[in-house]
């Protein structure tokens, strides 16, 4: 059976439209595997506990902001610096939102709430492709969120307990992995020459933002490039009225 026929099959089945969901999220979620051993390690080699990693990941879930955490992970904990940097980094997570929420038009004020905290880059990604489509729905969103959160709670506690078993990433090649999953994310949204502009200015800018500014500012900084660019050249579904008559 081809991918739109147990779309179409899915449609309007709360359960079938979540397992779709978890289908279609398979890829990234395997591929989020080696974030969550290194993410483990890194906390493990800082002091963290297994279960403190675990609450982090549950209550957390932001790959690249608990990285951040960890990394600055001292005692006493310098909570300040923590804090600020993490938030610079998700600022990210606004223009993600703002972008994601229009098309939640199918989720009750509860289950939109609820679903923005599972926003991960893969989440989005996917879950933006699938509005582009018209078909979003609640099911499906959980569908692909769920697991996802799962896996990634269970992985990097996984990492912990490993500890320094996988202390060198690099020895089994998931420091590609970062790079294969945020490519495929990127690529994804590829559709035509025009789609790559936006692509290309974030990522210009960004560069020079990470060259000219300390700390993190360079994420958010080539996230809003990026933006501006896309609202530059979107093309208006409708004309404005003519004032004229």
């Amino acid at each position: 059976m081809s991918t739109a026929e147990v779309a179409k099959r899915a449609e309007g089945n709360w359960r079938d439209d979540f397992l779709f969901g978890a289908w279609q999220m398979a890829p990234l979620l395997l591929a989020g595997i080696p974030f969550a051993l290194i993410l483990g390690t890194t906390a493990a080699a800082k002091g963290l506990s297994p279960a403190e990693t675990g609450l982090m990941s549950a209550f957390v879930f932001a790959g690249s902001a608990q990285f951040i955490a960890a990394g600055l992970w001292t005692h006493p904990i310098p909570i300040f610096v923590v804090i600020a940097t993490t938030w610079m980094v998700n600022l990210r997570h606004l223009l993600m939102s703002a972008s994601i929420g229009p098309q939640m038009g199918r989720f009750s004020r509860r289950q939109s709430y609820f679903g923005l905290f599972f926003l991960a880059d893969e989440i989005w990604a996917v879950a933006l492709r699938r509005a582009a489509e018209g078909k979003l729905t609640p099911a499906y969103y959980f569908g692909q969120s769920l697991p996802f959160w799962v896996s990634w709670v269970f992985w990097s506690t996984t990492g912990n307990i490993l500890g320094s078993t996988i202390a060198d990433p690099s020895r089994y090649g998931f420091d590609y992995a970062f790079v294969a999953v945020f490519l495929v994310i990127l690529f994804g949204f590829c559709r035509n020459r025009a789609s790559l502009i936006p692509i290309v200015v974030s990522a210009a800018t960004a560069l020079i933002a990470w060259k000219l500014l300390p700390s993190v500012w360079y994420i958010f900084i080539g996230g809003i490039a990026g933006t501006v660019a896309a609202a530059l050249i979107a093309k208006p579904e409708t004309a404005w009225p003519d004032d004229a008559h």
